[in-house]
């Protein structure tokens, strides 16, 4: 008994030992400086910079590079990616802001596939769509589709900063891709995407 609960200890410490190395990594310089500030200095580090804090002008361009997964596809049928088959995207564009609310995205996807020990640039896309921001850093993006695949159609986005710097701003979106034409049955799918934002 005591050495099943002295190994649960075990995992337990392991896990947050493993949580702590993480959130460092990602940010340490906050993280190491957090540790060691005291908490009067941290209340006249927040009054300062809530009264130094200058709102962005519009409009503003920003541009981000970023890589997309596509999960799953369904049309006559159902395929998954790195099921036999791997695509990878590198989405790259820039980004309008007119408002706190609104803005313009432009972007471009170059695609990877490989298959069977080859690989090969697949397609180009050009989706440009208008940005629907909200509070807290998500924001819903309503883009249109043109492939040099010969495909076409919409994808809506569902996109969230999860992380912001001085520098850049990290994200991670959900998209569901819905294409027609070329002669193909109509599809949607499921993408994961990951990338950064250049403030």
């Amino acid at each position: 008994m005591r050495t099943h609960l002295s190994s649960k200890k075990s995992h337990i410490f392991k896990f947050i030992s493993f949580f702590i190395l993480i959130t460092i990594a990602v940010n340490p310089g906050k993280v190491l400086a957090q540790a060691t500030q005291s908490a009067d200095t941290a209340k006249v580090k927040l009054n300062t910079n809530a009264q130094t804090s200058v709102k962005p002008t519009y409009p503003k361009v920003v541009g981000y590079v970023s890589f997309i997964l596509p999960l799953v596809t369904a049309s006559n049928s159902t395929t998954f990616n790195f099921n036999g088959t791997t695509t990878i995207g590198f989405p790259i564009g820039v980004n309008v802001l007119y408002s706190d609310k609104f803005g313009f995205s432009y972007e471009f996807t170059p695609n990877i596939k490989a298959t069977k020990g080859t690989s090969k640039m697949n397609d180009i896309l050009f989706d440009p769509g208008t940005m629907f921001r909200f509070q807290h850093g998500f924001t819903i993006i309503s883009r249109l589709a043109f492939d040099t695949n010969g495909r076409y159609g919409f994808t809506p986005v569902f996109n969230q900063v999860y992380l912001r710097t001085k520098d850049v701003n990290y994200f991670v979106a959900m998209s569901l891709p819905a294409r027609f034409g070329n002669s193909e049955a109509s599809s949607i799918g499921l993408n994961l995407q990951i990338g950064f934002i250049f403030n």
